[in-house]
């Protein structure tokens, strides 16, 4: 049985990953060219990692659900990233990123690996405009530096609104290199449907082209994981429509230990919605909170236009209650406080589910020039979607689903409970607690790709003979039968609900019972209520045409299947810890501030369930946290 040994290295905090890497086992380079590592995703983490293992010298298969490895939902990210470089000379440091990342996940992070992505925070922005990221830089040519929640120091380094995407067009200059130079075998349109064990150990995947419909088979020494996150099992999210956890949690039922599932972000500058039928939200960038000034009226039902509304009958209530941090607290701290305002009969806009994000004070502050300058392609992007000019009136902005900190349970190497699979990235649970940062995830994502990976794949590879891998053995032939019987048994049902019909239904679930505020009636009716819509939806769900070309509805219902499983774990997660924290707030444990009420004594642990089988509940193991270098507190961002 898998066990849980984090691997987390003795000695000194800031000596712990220098002393580590130094000890690894290593590959010659000769031997590098006998192994073969398969790569799953090609966002920031996968691209980084593909690139970095084939320049190495390994020879990398690597695959994407799109039709270009630049399409990872990667590009979307926005704000910046984080390094503790301090350019600005505002006091900050590696160990006081270090420290506001464990704070900020609220004390359910590993200190090892937080402190281990501080210090190599600074080497990735080095590594970023080596490649030719474009920075946005100062007028003296240093690269320029701004704020983001949870912190009070400018430590992100960004490319206006459009982050993501640059740093992604470095990585995946980088892993075109690879693919021109013969190391890296790219795969596009291919989707993992099961991961292939022999002797115990991650021999290979099974995969299925979108186009033409062929499952097949792959082999690898190793195989890693950096297909992102699941937070599309809301249905509503800021993830592209694409985004899914079938690699994961298909790795999960073959033994590899799922992570803190429970851990939602919730982000509080969104795009409100806007009707029932509504398929995706759009995400407005956390750095807008640099300028952009959060209120509501002071009074219930004000339905006065916000031009005429007086200062005097305005709430900032962010910059009320946390006058260290006001607009620029944590994620959850601010999405909790935007929806209890908003119900308390104070939001704004048609639906009453809003509040403003003003730039008006920036705009008279700075000039329109300077704001343009900062944000102009996010203020465009808001005026396309809404028809409203934020440069005029306040955005109106309100939480939604943005990214997930749970994952497949991974050591400090980075690899799961399953031996040779590894998970970077939003993939695994490792570095965010309860609650990420903003302009976290990035730096997260190129530290496993770029720094991590690299030792930590040769290090186990070190210990596995490079003996030729035949995709003709049974393990193989088992998983491609079982995938193929999977795909036949979606096409037979021939129900009368199309896939997004019960997607959007399963997602509502989510939102009302295992969203933003949790109880234990609440999730426990969540769960009764996705295992009978699970049930419907194997008898009753359609999916139109056939197995042998691209069938986007067939895409859908493989992925949906899986989200009904995540949900349901996701919701037993959330009922067996009895306290608040982060972004898993139940509203039995709450402070008299109505803040997060941790329960430091009983729940100090990672959470990491075993798959027992199908319709089977889950088996819980413990992962303790263990703080020296920090004192576990209540956070408080007064």
């Amino acid at each position: 049985m898998p066990t849980l040994d984090s691997r987390i290295p003795e000695g000194a905090l800031e000596q712990k990953w220098t002393d580590y890497r130094s000890h690894l086992k290593l590959v010659n380079p000769a031997n590098k060219r006998k192994y073969q590592v398969l790569v799953l995703g090609t966002g920031l983490a996968g691209a980084s990692a593909a690139a970095s293992l084939a320049e190495l010298g390994y020879n990398v298969t690597c695959f994407c659900i799109q039709d270009s490895p630049r399409r990872a939902h990667s590009i979307a990210a926005q704000g910046g990233i984080n390094a503790a470089k301090n350019y600005p000379n505002d006091g900050d440091s590696i160990f006081r990123l270090f420290y506001d990342t464990i704070k900020g996940g609220d004390f359910r992070s590993r200190e090892a690996n937080v402190y281990r992505l501080a210090e190599l925070s600074v080497k990735i922005i080095d590594q970023c405009a080596a490649q030719g990221v474009p920075f946005a830089r100062e007028y003296s040519g240093y690269l320029s530096n701004r704020s983001f929640g949870g912190a009070q120091v400018s430590r992100t380094f960004y490319a206006r609104g459009q982050t993501g995407q640059q740093l992604l067009l470095g990585a995946y200059g980088a892993l075109n290199r690879q693919i021109e130079a013969g190391k890296v075998t790219m795969y596009p349109y291919h989707e993992m449907l099961d991961l292939v064990m022999i002797d115990g150990q991650a021999r290979g995947i099974v995969a299925r082209n979108l186009l033409t419909g062929v499952i097949q088979s792959f082999a690898g020494h190793a195989v890693v994981l950096a297909t992102g996150g699941y937070g599309n099992v809301y249905f509503l999210s800021t993830n592209a429509k694409a985004s899914n956890v079938t690699a994961a949690w298909r790795a999960h039922k073959r033994g590899a230990f799922f992570g803190n599932p429970c851990y939602t972000q919730i982000h509080p500058t969104c795009i409100p919605v806007t009707g029932d039928y509504q398929s995706k939200l759009t995400l407005m960038s956390e750095s807008l909170r640099n300028d952009g000034r959060v209120w509501v009226p002071k009074q219930k039902g004000d339905k006065r236009s916000p031009d005429q509304i007086p200062e005097n009958d305005r709430d900032y209530f962010l910059e009320r209650k946390y006058p260290a941090f006001g607009n620029l607290v944590p994620r959850d701290v601010a999405s909790r406080n935007c929806k209890e305002v908003c119900d308390e009969g104070r939001g704004v806009g048609a639906t009453g589910m809003a509040v403003y994000l003003d730039f008006s004070e920036a705009i008279k502050r700075l000039g329109k020039k300077t704001v343009e300058e900062r944000y102009g392609n996010l203020f465009e992007m808001y005026e396309r979607i809404t028809g409203e000019n934020p440069y005029q009136v306040p955005m109106k902005i309100y939480p939604a689903v943005h990214y997930v900190m749970g994952g497949l349970w991974v050591d400090y190497n980075l690899m799961t409970t399953v031996p040779g699979l590894f998970a970077l990235g939003e993939c695994n649970f490792s570095d965010h607690g309860a609650n990420r940062l903003g302009a976290s995830a990035l730096m997260q994502g190129l530290a496993d790709g770029y720094f991590v990976i690299p030792y930590t794949v040769g290090d186990y590879l070190a210990g596995v003979k490079a003996e030729k891998l035949d995709v003709s053995r049974p393990e193989f032939k088992e998983a491609e039968k079982a995938a193929n019987a999977g795909v036949e048994k979606l096409l037979s049902i021939h129900g009368k609900r199309t896939v997004d019909d019960f997607h959007r239904q399963l997602g509502k679930i989510m939102w009302d019972y295992v969203g933003m505020a949790r109880s234990a009636d609440g999730l426990k009716k969540a769960i009764e209520m996705m295992k009978t819509l699970r049930e419907e939806y194997w008898k009753n769900v359609n999916v139109p045409e056939s197995a042998n070309t691209l069938n986007e509805a067939l895409e859908k219902a493989g992925r949906v299947a899986d989200f009904f499983e995540l949900g349901i774990l996701m919701a037993t997660d959330a009922l067996h810890r009895n306290e608040s924290c982060g972004g898993h707030f139940r509203v039995e444990y709450e402070t008299p501030e109505h803040e997060a009420q941790r329960n430091d004594a009983e729940f100090s642990y990672v959470a990491a369930w075993e798959y027992q089988g199908e319709n089977k509940p889950e088996e819980l193991h413990k992962e303790p946290l263990t703080f020296e270098a920090v004192h576990l507190a209540q956070r408080s961002y007064k």
